[in-house]
């Protein structure tokens, strides 16, 4: 007959390799995750490139291609953003296109979501942006006399030349960007996911 000591330890030990077996692979998980630099998952949902952590537009005021102050332009909405020369060549033209496209396929949700053309130097071909691009917000690069706003932008190469398209949560955080070959159905449903997860802007 075994001592009832000996019973309550062989339980102990059972319920000690119960729990473990259930919180050894969380434990590992957290590690690997959070505490060891070496190692994160690689598979993603998203399509643009993320920017981590991401970055504050300061909140300034630009000047509009009317000459008009706009306080604060990235707060209250998502904005996408294209950053070029004023004469807006071949590429800016065509990442104005695909943002205004990403924009209207958003349908009930469009509302939700501005587009800003940030350009340096001379502006613009009145005739394209009335007839191709109603509804953009043109914002003038050089009324940002301490240079603030390109500093905020994590860009390898000149901003203006960068060609890429800038993701800004409703609260001015720079959160993503999609290169020049970039797809614009990723960018699409980045943005649906986005919208149906936040409760802002």
């Amino acid at each position: 007959m075994s001592a009832p000591g000996g019973e309550k330890s062989r339980q102990r030990r059972t319920l000690l390799l119960i729990a473990l077996l259930f919180l050894l692979p969380v434990a590992l998980s957290f590690y690997l995750y959070y505490g060891h630099s070496g190692w994160l998952p690689t598979g993603t949902a998203n399509h643009g490139d993320l920017i981590i952590p991401p970055r504050t537009l300061p909140a300034i005021a630009l000047r509009d291609s009317n000459g008009a102050t706009v306080d604060r332009p990235f707060d209250g909405a998502w904005s996408l953003i294209y950053v070029g020369p004023g004469s807006c060549d071949a590429r800016c033209r065509e990442a104005l296109y695909e943002m205004r496209q990403v924009r209207l396929a958003l349908n009930r949700d469009s509302d939700r979501v501005r587009r800003v053309f940030l350009y340096e130097g001379d502006c613009c071909d009145e005739s394209y942006f009335t007839e191709q691009q109603q509804g953009l917000l043109r914002l003038d690069l050089d009324s940002d006399a301490d240079g603030k706003l390109v500093r905020a932008f994590p860009s390898a190469v000149p901003l203006v030349e960068s060609g890429r398209i800038w993701l800004a949560d409703p609260h001015g955080n720079l959160m993503m960007s999609y290169a020049p070959a970039a797809d614009a159905k990723g960018m699409l449903t980045d943005l649906k996911r986005l919208l149906k997860l936040s409760h802002i802007g």
